[in-house]
């Protein structure tokens, strides 16, 4: 089945380097039984519905995109974008503590409920995870994307899979190329996948190592590539014994906003994560980081395609998974 066309909010010129990228990338990538417009005949509203349902959860909290954005990525890092991490039980990839901060499933529950309504067993969870992304991502202000779908729900989600398949939030430079790599992702990827953090929240003890707070509210810097007045900024609303369940924002600038603004604040030192800085260290990861910083359409070129990569890593297609009932429970 032919691709159609991808748009995007900018140049035509642009759009058209970027769908030549994205064939390339989709003819290398193990998605080839994967297609665009999977679903036409078997149920041909189901990208709509996907992107309505995340239209109108993202209306309410204005945090569900960033959600939807990082349970793609804890999935499709373990056992392959297939829907493992939405499984609940004992054991499951769901129930480490590493996931414990992971959002958005209701909304993928939602999308699945009317997708059984009017299409059922017909449209995976997988798929709904995927579409629900890309969609997110848009819905933020970023760039409109399509991705081909087919892809099948997994069977197998164990909780041991998880620590060594995540980047940590203090990875250096060459423990998170070792992973993307092992995805099958470049240093391009890497960098461009970041972005990521453009939107989204974290709790306090996912950057709290880099600076501490000595009596009477005096900061001391432990990572001094981060600016002090940001480290001000992160101590006041993460002070010392503060509740667990607090979240900051990734980007301080533009927090709900899909944009460039992630590399102006690496560029500024005011990356949230030491892995965030890092990308400042290696000359060639700063020239992207450089570039994107001062053009975004450069980066929204490079997101669909590193996303259309993060998108089939792993996937499993016909008789490798089923379609699930209910995204939380393999069928029995």
């Amino acid at each position: 089945m032919d691709p159609k066309p991808v748009f995007f909010p900018f140049s035509t010129a642009n759009v058209c380097k970027f769908f030549v990228l994205a064939l390339f990338c989709l003819a290398a990538s193990p998605s080839a039984n994967l297609s665009f417009n999977f679903y036409a005949a078997s149920c041909p509203s189901a990208e709509f519905m996907v992107k309505n349902t995340v239209r109108s959860a993202s209306s309410v909290d204005p945090t569900i995109p960033g959600k939807l954005l990082r349970l793609l990525f804890h999935d499709c890092f373990i056992e392959g974008c297939d829907a493992s991490v939405l499984l609940q039980g004992n054991g499951t990839e769901r129930s480490d503590p590493a996931n414990a901060s992971l959002g958005g499933f209701s909304v993928i529950d939602s999308a699945k409920r009317v997708l059984e309504i009017f299409c059922p067993g017909t449209v995976s969870c997988a798929d709904i995870l995927a579409l629900a992304a890309r969609d997110a991502v848009e819905v933020a202000g970023g760039p409109s994307l399509q991705i081909p779908t087919g892809r099948r729900d997994g069977r197998v989600s164990t909780a041991a899979s998880v620590r060594a398949n995540i980047v940590d939030t203090t990875f250096t430079m060459k423990e998170m190329l070792k992973l993307f790599s092992s995805k099958g992702l470049s240093l391009d990827d890497l960098v461009t996948l970041s972005g990521a953090h453009t939107i989204g929240t974290a709790h306090c003890n996912a950057f709290s190592e880099r600076f501490k707070e000595e009596s009477k509210g005096k900061l001391v810097l432990i990572d001094t590539s981060l600016d002090s007045t940001y480290a001000r900024e992160l101590m006041k609303n993460c002070p010392a014994g503060a509740n667990a369940s607090i979240t900051v924002n990734n980007d301080p600038e533009t927090s709900f906003i899909f944009d460039n603004q992630y590399y102006r604040n690496l560029l500024a030192h005011k990356g949230l994560f030491q892995s965030d800085s890092v990308l400042l260290n290696d000359q060639t990861t700063r020239k992207i980081v450089e570039n994107f910083a001062n053009d975004q359409d450069s980066f929204f070129i490079s997101w669909g395609q590193s996303f259309l990569k993060l998108t089939s890593i792993g996937v499993k297609t016909e008789d490798e998974g089923e379609i699930r009932q209910t995204c939380s429970v393999a069928n029995g």
